[in-house]
């Protein structure tokens, strides 16, 4: 009998990764989306404030949002309402596998660098990711939130002015 061991290939993906996609975790395969057209291959188009991420369920081992989230509205009109964070966090929640890490480093309130930037439109706080988007509270789900993330960390960067989210996907009741 002949010794046929699998292979596993995981997979990182980086959201508004520009011309290039972080791999915070040492992934095999480096994903990226952004909203500017890039060449490279791996790097997909899109609007994340609008379109959904243009990957399969299951996917991916890891996301990651780097200075990204805090440019994802909260809520638009076009011209129905939309929660567009909300439906961002149900995006992530749908490419990542089961036990999947999503890392998220933002700049957070009280930090000047949240509202510095006019195109920072989502302020996130301390208190954004462990009490609307957790397995627990799940505050955000009378918005349309359907995802369960355990929070495995959560701090603030040496300057205090980015929060720093490690969030695992599991499956509710877990």
């Amino acid at each position: 009998m002949s010794d046929v061991r699998m292979q596993i290939t995981t997979k990182t993906l980086d959201l508004g990764c520009g011309s290039k996609p972080r791999n915070l975790f040492n992934m095999d395969e480096i994903f990226g989306v952004d909203i500017q057209n890039n060449s490279n291959p791996n790097i997909v188009n899109a609007d994340l404030a609008i379109e959904p991420i243009p990957f399969p369920d299951n996917f991916f081992d890891s996301v990651t949002a780097f200075d990204f989230i805090e440019h994802i509205p909260r809520v638009i009109y076009n011209p129905n309402r939309r929660f567009c964070f909300v439906e961002l966090m149900n995006e992530i929640y749908r490419v990542l596998k089961v036990g999947g890490i999503f890392c998220s480093s933002t700049p957070a309130y009280p930090a000047p660098e949240a509202f510095t930037d006019p195109t920072h439109v989502n302020i996130i706080t301390d208190q954004t990711f462990p009490v609307y988007f957790d397995d627990v509270h799940r505050f955000a789900a009378m918005y349309g939130y359907s995802g369960y993330f355990k929070i495995e960390n959560q701090q603030r960067n040496e300057s205090q002015s980015h929060l720093i989210t490690f969030m695992k996907k599991v499956i509710s009741g877990t």
